[in-house]
């Protein structure tokens, strides 16, 4: 026997010319061989063999994948890199063996063990010892031993261990490769879930064992037989047979997980989504659902991506078997939801939300919809946005807003156009802006209004060597309307207009104490208009309805939400806002102040807080604790008083295990909009009792009918791969067929195999029923 045994120094080497003949010879049929054998292991077995699983940040302790490092950016074409503490030569039996923390790196994949052989003669490549291979995605092979055959394409590997980038592992006793790009796995399993830093060797989340596990990277699908299911290292379901695509698919078609759920309304009821990927850029979603109480609603979602843009069309329908509350005129309901938004250049873009249903309450009674969503809105829209200009131009149908909603409440705007520009050159050393709108609309018998508006706005912020503020502005504005069927007015047409000049003065005082710096501003404003411009009864208002007098319109020149309304009579706004700044980023505002009716009738109606000549006191707070903690409050006193005419609060707090928000809205009636004092808390809060497990609540309460309208508690586990929540809801809003509903829902999602959602009526556990 005959061998040649070399120390390697601890940095990659070459063939170097400098060696003498017998060692130059054996040294250049190594790093041939090797170079042959790591291109073939390379191209032939990593890029398409044991795993297809490229994606994502790898976060792997186990098996010290962290001793591998990035190797360096080679070409695939040149020399192979290799390092060892000790090379063997052996031309009796023609191998060549890397003893002692072999590295070789080849076009940037890298290979690492603590032994590797290469038989020249057999054509063959063996490493062994803490075997680990890194593909330039980041995906690893860890094994004991790793043995490749051939022409390196199929292969055997021993006690295999597949991790991707994104931890997902196979872990099986032996593997085997055929036909390039199957690989099959005996005495495996599966699982995306990430290792226990503490306990490497425990269980994951979730897992599938089996028998045998299949991955063909052609057809992207991995296939278990005689599987089982273990969640929590417990097994808790078999199958002789499951597939299902590979981590790298994001989109195949098949069967979508099913969804139970049980009613009062609908019985049991099991919905079967099945998924069409038609295309990489459209696909559709067919989702039956069969019900015990009413017949099959049939659904499907068609989505479609465009160069420029995207849409999808949903369409669900039934024939029904009726109910003597159902605002359905006949046996079959249904509806169609699409959507899209598309691109025409880099400035301008155009859409599309259109919902067109058999009545208002079928989406909300198949369950398509929320119980509370009323609105029903559709609309079509060109947006435009370029330097200093803005255009947008809108057309709606509305079909009711609220569920008390009779016919006059369907209306069609056809269309709404506003235009906005800013001049991009001072105007006597202000900003000067034109605003426009249009609009037509018209109703079911009802009164239809259409309109034309013109607006320039001027305003000049100066300040004075002592730090006082003023700012003069003016505006000029031009309605011209055309009304019909308005039983209120009786002008088919009118032309008004409004100009108005003011002013407004601020001189905010800065002071610092310590950590904390403070600024008082107080503000002052003058607006002066005409007292009058006309009976604005003749005009139908529908965008002016939402006034609400708070801190945060106390300073606006006109204070109506729209334009259907024009302050009139000149009028002054007085206040003032305080803000502590800390250093830590943390800080407080508030604003405090009142309006004044000078001169003029005022527009506004009672129960507003601007009906009187001198308005109620509006206040508002904003607290930011810290990153974690914040609070806001406003509130609305009566001028002669004080007594609170409307409040809002609100808070919200994420420290440690705790997260929670809380609402509340105190809004007393007026006689034109509430008929009723409306006083209700809403709040929603978790409490994480472990770094997996959470208690879930929620509430929302009329405080002035003792009423819940909707409650809810529920348990969350989460890691990553796997979210469980089990959840008790109830509602009691009724509108004709829909009834107060109680439910328990558990929604299960497991990462690469989709979710689940399992739903049932409550009311059997309810000990009032």
């Amino acid at each position: 026997m005959m061998a040649f045994v070399t120390s390697m120094p601890r940095f990659a080497r070459r063939a170097l010319p400098g060696l003498a003949a017998s060692k130059g010879e054996i040294f250049s049929r190594a790093q041939r061989g090797s170079a042959r054998l790591l291109s073939a292991l390379v191209l032939g077995i990593l890029v398409g063999s044991c795993f297809a699983f490229p994606r994502a940040a790898m976060a792997q302790n186990e098996d010290n994948l962290n001793n591998i490092v990035s190797p360096p950016k080679i070409d695939e074409n040149a020399p192979m890199l290799l390092q060892a503490d000790e090379m063997v030569y052996d031309n009796d039996s023609n191998k060549v063996t890397a003893k002692g923390s072999v590295e070789i790196y080849y076009g940037n994949y890298t290979l690492l063990a603590d032994r590797v052989v290469y038989d020249r003669s057999a054509n063959t490549l063996s490493a062994e010892g803490n075997v680990r291979i890194k593909d330039p995605d980041g995906a690893v092979i860890s094994s004991n031993q790793m043995t490749l055959t051939d022409d390196f394409r199929d292969g055997f590997i021993d006690a295999l261990k597949v991790v991707t980038q994104d931890d997902t592992r196979i872990v099986a006793n032996t593997a085997q490769r055929q036909a390039g790009n199957v690989t099959e796995f005996q005495q495996g399993w599966f699982t995306p879930c990430k290792p226990c830093k503490d306990n490497p060797d425990k269980a994951p989340t979730w897992r599938i064992r089996a028998k045998e596990i299949t991955h063909n990277k052609e057809d992207a699908t991995i296939t278990f037989r005689d599987a089982a299911f273990d969640l929590f290292g417990v097994p808790i379901a078999y199958t002789p047979y499951l597939q299902t695509a590979d981590p790298t698919v994001k989109r195949k078609t098949g069967f979508l997980m099913p969804v139970y759920t049980h009613s009062n309304d609908l019985g049991n009821t099991l919905t079967t989504p099945y998924y069409f990927a038609l295309s990489d850029h459209y696909d559709f979603t067919f989702s039956p659902m069969f019900t015990t109480k009413q017949n099959v609603l049939l659904r499907g979602d068609w989505r479609h991506r465009l160069a420029n843009g995207s849409y999808h069309v949903e369409l669900a329908g039934v024939y029904d078997n009726g109910d003597p509350d159902s605002p359905a005129n006949t046996d079959f309901r249904g509806s169609i939801k699409t959507a899209g938004r598309f691109a025409l250049n880099p400035y301008w873009s155009w859409g599309w939300d259109i919902l067109a249903e058999s009545d208002d309450t079928f989406r909300r009674f198949y369950q398509l919809d929320s119980y509370l969503k009323t609105d029903r809105v559709s609309q079509v829209y060109l947006e435009g946005l370029h330097d200093r200009n803005y255009m947008s131009m809108r057309a709606y149908y509305t079909d009711g807003l609220i569920y008390y909603d009779d016919d006059e409440s369907k209306s069609r705007v056809h269309p709404i156009i506003d235009y906005d520009y800013i001049v991009d050159q001072p105007i006597l050393g202000g900003e000067l802006s034109f605003n426009s709108n249009v609009m037509s609309l018209s109703r079911v018998d009802a009164e239809d209004s259409n309109r034309v508006i013109m607006e320039a706005d001027w305003r000049r912020e100066m300040i004075d060597g002592m730090g006082q503020v003023y700012t003069p502005f003016a505006r000029l504005r031009g309605d011209a309307y055309g009304i019909s069927d308005y039983p209120q007015g009786d002008e088919s047409s009118l032309v008004r207009g409004n100009a108005v000049a003011g002013a407004e003065y601020k001189y905010p005082f800065v002071a610092n104490t310590g950590s904390v710096t403070h600024i008082m501003e107080p503000v002052a404003q003058l607006i002066a208009r005409p007292n009058s411009v006309g009976d604005q009864e003749n005009v139908p208002n529908e965008d002016a309805n939402s006034l609400v007098f708070d801190d945060t319109i106390l300073f606006e020149i006109d204070k109506f939400s729209g334009y259907d309304r024009i302050e009139t009579g000149t009028r002054a706004n007085v206040g003032v806002r305080y803000t502590a700044q800390l250093f830590s980023g943390a800080y407080m505002r508030t604003v405090f102040g009142q309006s004044y009716q000078l001169a003029g009738d005022s527009p506004f109606a009672e129960g507003t807080g601007l009906y009187n000549d001198t308005s109620d006191y509006v206040a508002g707070a904003y607290i930011q604790a810290n990153d974690y903690l914040g609070f806001s409050a406003q509130s609305r006193f009566a001028e002669d008083d004080l007594d609170i005419r409307r409040t809002d609060l609100g808070a919200n707090a994420d420290y440690g295990p705790i997260s929670v928000s809380v609402n509340y809205a105190d809004v007393p009636h007026d006689n034109d909009f509430y008929v009723e004092d409306r006083e209700e808390v809403r709040t929603r809060g978790a409490l994480a009792v472990t770094d997996n497990w959470a208690l879930l609540g929620q509430l929302r309460y009329d405080l002035v009918d003792d009423l819940t309208l909707q409650d809810g508690i529920g348990l969350r586990y989460q890691d990553d791969c796997f979210t469980f929540a089990l959840t008790y809801l109830r509602s009691n809003f009724e509108d004709r067929d829909i009834d107060p509903d109680k439910r328990i829902m558990a929604q299960f999602s497991f990462k690469y195999l989709g979710d689940y959602e399992l739903k049932t009526d409550a009311s059997t556990f309810d000990s009032e029923n």
